[in-house]
């Protein structure tokens, strides 16, 4: 199709001449779209839109970076990624670029990323008249005889046009004369050629020359033209001329054929004799310039040979013009035509052009990941022109090819640069010819890191000893740890972690140096404080996200001696008197000095020595044990008083000491005492089992602490469980004071879901008493007491109402052999009034008041605020209405218990703990503070 705009102005604009042609690409169709444009257009003058034409999206070219490639190696136009206007760039020139091909095209290759895509454009470069036809020389000369007879042919100088179609030569034009006329031929390439065509006799005696003028005309508006001069010169006759065997000659030449390399061999030949007859060969006039380059001719054995170097991408076909004259004077030429077919060779090497390379590549690229994308051109031809691509084996990459002479480098595997940090890829192009030539280019692909391998460490644990006392702020230790990736993701840094059960300690005692991992104590360590430290380092790394890599570091604390001894017993600051009976015998144990030091090991073993006393002779002391001890019996002239200095040291280096004094008192020995203690052995064998008492002691206090707070838990829990017990059944509760019939306390929880109430009754010391089931109340608590209280049991009817009330559907009476006891009558102010009938006071005012206390102990009990056994026998009613309220004046519900739906009675409590059956119960039992549920 052609755009209006082209119609109407002929190379205003470029015309779109093609159609789409569906190519295949890598991630689109590929179109061929086709332009028009005459030559020597001024840069910027406007081919086409090929965004429009082409069917692209206008905003996203500058995003996917469209550029414009050609194989010419130059840029002759471009493309406007803000209009999608294509222009001219730099001049263009037909003839240069194409030279005598009648149709010039210049293919270009559209490219656009993101994603890759290839479009192909091809730009038809029209030829303009813009150049005059020329000859070779400025002047032509002739000689014929003046025997030629008319119709005799001479070829003259073909002029040469550089532009092609209607722009080239398209005739010749003569002068007028007489004798002449010419005659236009065509060549088997369309290009024109002129022959000189004798009309008419010549007379040299009339004319000896003849001025003609040759013009050759292009087909151009306006016309270009060329004039050549043409001197004739009348020769005297010559009547034989040169024959040819042939008038055209074939032959075939390979393109690498070598200069002298005999292509053919033409012969012509002459009947005339001497001179006359002896033939010389030329090159015909209407040879191209370039035939002369490229063949030589030899002049006597017309044998056309190769010159120069054959090109068959450049020109396939040669047409040569070869001429034959005698040596005779007025020598006639004769003409023949060879043409010379160049055989393609394989001799041009693949070109490799790299169009775009992605580097470096992520290591963690999947396969098939796109990593260049280049071309490859072969200007042979059929199997010389084939081409195939490879790759070394065993890298992780592959060769795909999509479009023709178009190559894409992808990853076939997995990529880690630790291993391989970058790939020096050759690509080898081999084309098919015989033998096969190739071109190899190296493509550089680094493979950039990403954040997968944790720190490293040479050990996963490190044990430091470390004497105490040390330096503050001395380096224990260097962690060596490592990183394989790449620099940035290998920036390691260190810190210690506050945890386990030395938390608070770590940080308090080491740092940890973040860039260098240098391990150091903030302060000097005490092994009689802290033995052994137990630290995890962690290391990350710079990558994101970070890994790390924990790492043990044990440090243990070497024990120094700088702890002197101390001094157990006899304990220091306290005067210490030992007594020794006089008379008493060698090896008599006087005393023990305890000591203990603070070190570990050879600097914490005693040795103990009498450093001075007043009589050396008569007291030693154990060298391990500490014991002091007399030497020999005690004698009358022995003083009364001594004073033992005793050396207490370590076994340290140096080793540290500490000194005790003993003042011992020599006292007499009576003989009431010695009956006593006849030999000593009681005071001694006290001593020896001093310690353990002691120890017997310890373990008794700490037993019994133990066995007491154990005790006080248990039972401060099961307190705490029955009371959540009793006040979970409900959230209030409501005692009423028991009819004439039955006395219980009756309670009815008000906060359960309706099918789950209950008749409920408890003794009045409910928490340890047992619960009997009765039956489901009223469905509703939200209904009425008088209505709640008629569909329960008739004594709780009776209990709440009245004695005299009775509920529509009465039910049996108890058994008329419950009753009281005087002491157990309720009254007003402590009375003991009542008959022995076991019935409540007739007085209302009594009755009520009473029930009114019971109510509000029971509420104080359901809020939390007392228990209902607040008091020894008070059921929490002393605690609210005073002193006097006490059991007493209540009925002792535990007596009697009513059994729904028979007259049977119960034992009353004290038959019970005198372990006596009861008289009846077929009632159910459950556990006070536990709830029925149905």
């Amino acid at each position: 199709m052609v755009p209006a705009a082209g119609r109407s102005r002929r190379f205003s604009t470029g015309r779109v001449v093609g159609v789409l042609f569906l190519l295949g690409a890598w991630d689109s169709v590929s179109a061929l779209i086709s332009y028009e444009i005459p030559e020597e257009r001024a840069k910027g003058f406007r081919v086409g839109n090929v965004v429009v034409d082409l069917g692209l999206d206008l905003s996203s070219l500058v995003e996917r970076r469209l550029f414009v490639a050609s194989g010419t190696g130059r840029r002759f136009f471009e493309v406007n990624r803000e209009t999608g206007e294509m222009f001219v760039k730099e001049r263009l020139d037909r003839e240069e670029l194409c030279g005598t091909l009648p149709s010039c095209t210049v293919t270009l290759e559209l490219l656009m990323e993101k994603p890759l895509e290839l479009q192909w454009v091809e730009v038809v470069i029209q030829d303009v008249n813009d150049n005059d036809p020329s000859f070779p020389t400025n002047g032509m000369k002739l000689e014929i005889s003046e025997a030629m007879a008319p119709g005799a042919r001479f070829p003259l100088e073909s002029a040469h046009d550089p532009d092609v179609g209607i722009n080239s030569l398209q005739t010749y034009e003569l002068s007028v004369n007489e004798h002449f006329i010419l005659s236009v031929q065509t060549r088997e390439d369309g290009s024109k050629y002129a022959e000189l065509v004798l009309e008419e006799a010549l007379d040299r005696e009339q004319e000896r020359t003849l001025q003609l003028v040759l013009t050759a005309v292009d087909g151009g508006t306006p016309a270009r033209s060329a004039r050549l001069p043409i001197l004739i010169t009348v020769l005297d006759a010559n009547d034989n001329t040169p024959q040819f065997n042939h008038s055209l000659y074939r032959a075939r030449v390979r393109e690498d054929a070598a200069p002298g390399t005999p292509v053919v061999q033409v012969h012509a030949t002459d009947l005339d004799e001497g001179p006359n007859g002896e033939v010389i060969y030329s090159f015909g006039s209407h040879n191209r310039a370039r035939v002369r380059d490229l063949f030589s001719l030899d002049l006597v054995t017309g044998m056309l040979t190769v010159r120069g170097r054959l090109d068959f991408d450049d020109t396939k076909l040669y047409e040569i013009y070869i001429q034959a004259k005698d040596k005779g004077p007025n020598s006639e030429g004769a003409h023949c035509k060879v043409l010379v077919e160049v055989i393609d060779v394989n001799d041009n090497a693949p070109e490799i052009v790299i169009t775009s390379v992605y580097s470096p590549v992520p290591e963690d690229a999947l396969p098939g990941t796109v990593v260049a994308l280049f071309s490859v051109t072969d200007l042979d031809s059929g199997d010389n022109g084939l081409v195939k691509c490879e790759i070394p084996s065993g890298l992780p990459f592959s060769l795909t090819s999509s479009l023709k002479n178009y190559f894409t480098l992808t990853t076939s595997a997995s990529l880690d640069r630790e291993a391989v940090p970058e790939y020096n890829i050759s690509i080898t192009a081999r084309d098919a010819g015989s033998p096969p030539l190739s071109t190899v280019t190296t493509l550089r692909v680094q493979v950039s890191d990403i954040n997968d391998n944790p720190p490293q460490a040479s050990k996963p644990s490190y044990d430091v000893y470390v004497e105490e006392n040390n330096l503050a702020g001395i380096a224990i230790l260097n962690l060596s740890v490592w990183d394989p990736d790449a620099p940035n993701n290998a920036r390691l840094s260190f810190s210690l972690l506050d945890r386990g059960h030395q938390t608070g300690l770590v940080g308090r005692y080491f740092t940890l140096h973040p860039d260098s991992g240098v391990l150091s104590v903030l302060v000097p360590l005490d092994y009689e404080d802290q033995r052994e430290f137990e630290l995890t380092a962690l290391v990350s790394d710079g990558g994101n996200p970070p890994l790390s890599t924990n790492i043990s570091v044990n440090v243990f604390v070497i024990d120094c001696n700088d702890n002197a001894p101390q001094i157990l017993y006899p304990r220091p600051g306290r005067s210490s008197t030992q007594t020794l009976p006089r008379g008493s015998g060698a090896s008599h144990l006087l005393t023990r000095v305890v000591g203990w030091d603070a070190d570990a090991g050879h600097n914490a073993w005693l040795s103990y020595s009498l450093l001075g006393a007043s009589n050396q002779s008569l007291f030693m002391v154990g060298l391990r044990t500490g014991e002091v001890s007399t030497t020999r019996p005690v004698q009358d002239i022995d003083p009364a008083w001594h004073k033992l200095e005793i050396l207490v040291k370590d076994n340290g280096a140096p080793p540290l000491s500490t000194t005790v004094t003993l003042t011992v008192s020599v006292t007499e020995v009576f003989p009431d005492a010695k009956v006593e203690f006849p030999s000593g052995s009681a005071p001694q064998e006290q001593n020896k089992n001093l310690t353990f008492y002691l120890l017997l002691s310890v373990i008794l206090v700490s037993v019994g602490f133990a066995v007491t707070v154990l005790g006080v838990i248990i039972f401060r829990v099961y307190k705490w469980r029955k009371s959540r017990n009793l006040y979970s059944s409900s959230a209030t509760s409501l005692y009423r004071t028991p009819g004439t019939s039955l006395h219980v306390d009756a309670v009815r929880g008000g906060l359960m879901s309706p099918h789950l109430y209950h008749q409920v009754y408890l003794t009045t010391d409910s928490r340890r008493s047992d619960l009997l089931l009765k039956k489901p109340c009223a469905p509703s608590p939200m209904g009425s007491l008088q209505n709640t209280l008629r569909s329960c049991d008739p004594a709780f009817y009776r209990q709440v109402l009245g004695a005299e009330s009775a509920p529509p559907d009465q039910q049996a009476p108890p058994n008329t052999d419950w009753r009281f006891s005087q002491a157990q009558r309720p009254g007003t102010s402590g009375s003991q009034n009542g008959d022995e009938g076991g019935t409540w006071p007739n007085n209302q005012f009594d009755t009520e008041m009473l029930q009114a206390m019971i109510l509000a102990s029971a509420n104080e009990a359901a809020d939390g605020s007392s228990t209902l056994g607040g008091g020894a026998g008070t059921m929490g009613l002393s605690a609210r209405y005073g002193p006097q309220f006490t059991l007493q004046h209540v009925p002792d519900y535990r007596q009697n218990v009513y059994i729904p739906g028979s007259t049977a009675t119960l034992a009353n409590a004290a038959g019970k703990r005198d372990g006596k059956a009861p008289a009846g119960g077929n009632g159910n039992k459950k556990k006070s503070g536990k709830k029925e549920k149905k």
